[in-house]
């Protein structure tokens, strides 16, 4: 299993490049950011900031989407990096929800969301592509490859997923959630044809190590995160309100929200989030990553038996550099497999 960190791109920006330079010596293979140009600074101007400050690790946003930002100009971004730093980058998206919401705007259709997977990962891997009845190619790219994974909860976007990503993303860490969701994408990427095996699977959620068996500290540790349970809530309630309630959705990941009161995305992604108390601690528990590393290690080989190739935590709480020591030095190691110098 790979391991990615996910971090917001608040200023200063010194602090989110110094936060990846930590994470790829703790043994992290990804850094990834969210894409919201009003909520944080412009992502790709730092990307090229970690990027030289690392030596390994691919970045990527989680995740960018088609109605924001031109998708040429999108892919243009990822080869440009590709050219300096060698194929280092990774492009997480989906249909938008802050980055859109923000302006007052909605999320694009699923079938722009598939054009805008096409356009971009052929043009950042220096091929051409037809796109608005012309033949575009970056003349100045060579060598330059991009995957692009789709995020998203629908089966809609599952089935998406499967059929044109490199990967897919699934934002929360509750088993029965995954089981479900990787098993859509697997079968829908089975029925186009393709191997499925072939592509990756994210899980992105929260993590957090502290004291699990002391209650104030769990309690403190369920309140840094608890604004999750809001954030993925935006895209439940759309799903609820698209399907309905009697739907195949797994109860697990829509029953939550009948105490939801709309959302305010001036506090999105944020610790203390001020409107996220409908969401409950059974929920944050089993949508985060909370506790002892023994009980991290638990949930992960959990979520690799079902099919994830890749965990990103979240460092969105007020604990950042000691979980990354703790899965620098335990966790991650724990995730390896065993290699003997003498057999």
């Amino acid at each position: 299993m790979d391991f990615g960190v996910v971090l917001q791109n608040n200023p200063p920006a010194s602090r989110v490049v110094d936060l990846a330079r930590q994470a790829e010596t703790q043994g992290f293979d990804y850094v990834w950011t969210f894409d919201s140009h009003l909520l944080w600074q412009e992502p790709y101007v730092v990307y090229s900031q970690i990027l030289a400050a690392t030596r390994k690790v691919r970045v990527g946003p989680m995740v960018t989407n088609p109605a924001t930002r031109d998708v040429t100009v999108t892919a243009s971004a990822f080869a440009t990096l590709n050219e300096m730093f060698g194929n280092r980058t990774v492009c997480g998206i989906g249909r938008g929800d802050s980055a859109v919401r923000v302006l007052n705007g909605r999320p694009t259709s699923l079938e722009e969301l598939r054009r805008a997977v096409h356009v971009i990962r052929e043009l950042a891997s220096s091929r051409a592509v037809e796109h608005n009845g012309a033949t575009l190619r970056f003349p100045w790219s060579t060598g330059s490859t991009l995957e692009v994974w789709v995020a998203g909860y629908g089966p809609k976007a599952l089935a998406l997923a499967g059929e044109v990503g490199d990967g897919f993303i699934l934002q929360l860490a509750d088993p029965d959630v995954t089981a479900w969701t990787v098993g859509a994408v697997k079968e829908a990427a089975e029925r186009a044809g393709r191997d499925p095996d072939s592509l990756e699977f994210c899980v992105a959620a929260p993590m957090y190590i502290g004291d699990g068996d002391d209650p104030a500290v769990r309690a403190h540790m369920r309140d840094q995160t608890r604004w999750f349970g809001g954030m993925v809530g935006n895209h439940v309630a759309d799903l609820v309100a698209r399907y309905g309630e009697g739907s195949t959705l797994p109860r697990a990941l829509t029953d939550y929200i009948a105490g939801r009161r709309g959302y305010d995305y001036n506090e999105h992604g944020r610790a203390g989030n001020t409107h996220t108390a409908f969401v409950p601690d059974e929920v944050v528990e089993r949508f985060c990553l909370l506790g002892t590393p023994t009980e991290h290690v638990a949930r992960l080989r959990e979520l690799r038996e079902l099919g994830v190739t890749q965990f990103a935590g979240y460092l969105m709480h007020d604990n950042k550099e000691e979980t990354l020591r703790v899965y620098g030095e335990h966790v991650i190691p724990a995730m390896r497999a065993t290699v003997l110098a003498k057999a």
